[in-house]
């Protein structure tokens, strides 16, 4: 609509772009997943498959945005870090009106418009949120990924209907303020994995999920690895670190092969999102790895 009378209406638009020299957080969580989850009969109290396709979904978000450094997920949630130097649609915020969509126009739609209306001949759900450029992104990209790979991950089951995420950004002014960040997020991971163990075990031992409640009431750590251990014959510890830890995504040099000459594998150092379960609470990840948030 340039040069006509109705271009004054961008006047009305708002200028807010995300803070300079920060590093940028976007966290994304599946929108109503307790229902997604019943609807395609996730296991409790993880399912490994359904973890493994949101890893999936995260590596193609990291492998489309080079600005993306980092990510951390753990159950229907993803935290994707952003280097404090991008400038990645300008670092800009913007107040959209979107919708739940599938797949095949997400990235199109999102990356494109910034009011997404009148668009039921999709057959898509009305879901309005405010949301700024960046996250419309990284969230259609994710919710394509995850629609896409679903027939990988569950060959058996039917997609019932298309998975929504919604999504913040936050900005946090130092790497220790960063750090915390993805500690308390592993630490909830480690309280949440715990607790819904010893919840689920309980249930199919024939516990009403009332009871169940009520005998975890209160506990500590300690109660409930004595729970699980005395009466399951559980050892927390050597449950899968992805459920205890959650899941990582990096970028890392790894051997691939570029090509075949006389029957031989010839294999380079690549660069490629990897992910893995790793405590990145402790300094050791990132003394190894220190390149991730920038160091030498």
């Amino acid at each position: 609509m340039a040069n006509s009378k109705y271009e004054y209406v961008k006047d009305f638009e708002v200028n807010d772009n995300i803070l300079p020299h920060t590093w940028i957080v976007i966290r994304i969580d599946g929108r109503a997943f307790t229902k997604f989850s019943q609807a395609h009969q996730f296991q409790k109290p993880n399912d490994l498959q359904a973890l493994l396709l949101m890893n999936a979904s995260a590596v193609a978000v990291v492998e489309d945005l080079a600005d993306v450094v980092f990510a951390y997920g753990v159950s229907d949630e993803y935290s994707f870090v952003l280097r404090k130097t991008s400038t990645l649609y300008q670092r800009r915020a913007r107040c959209v009106s979107i919708r739940v969509f599938q797949f095949h126009v997400s990235v199109l739609l999102c990356s494109l418009l910034t009011s997404v209306k009148h668009l039921t001949g999709f057959g898509l759900s009305s879901c309005n949120l405010l949301i700024s450029k960046l996250i419309s992104v990284i969230c259609s990209l994710f919710a394509s990924s995850y629609v896409m790979n679903w027939g990988k991950y569950f060959p058996e089951t039917k997609l019932q209907y298309a998975p929504a995420f919604d999504g913040r950004a936050v900005c946090y002014p130092s790497e220790s303020i960063l750090r915390d960040y993805l500690s308390w997020r592993q630490v909830d991971c480690h309280i949440n994995n715990q607790y819904n163990t010893c919840f689920w075990n309980l249930v199919g031992s024939g516990k009403s999920t009332a009871e169940s409640q009520n005998m975890l009431k209160g506990t500590t750590a300690d109660v409930k690895n004595n729970l699980l251990f005395d009466t399951f014959k559980i050892n927390y510890n050597d449950l899968p670190q992805i459920f205890r830890k959650g899941s990582i995504v990096y970028r890392k040099k790894v051997e691939k092969v570029v090509k075949v000459e006389d029957g031989q594998e010839i294999k380079r150092l690549r660069s490629c999102a990897v992910v893995e379960h790793e405590d990145i609470i402790r300094d050791n990840f990132w003394t190894q790895y220190p390149y991730i948030l920038g160091g030498k």
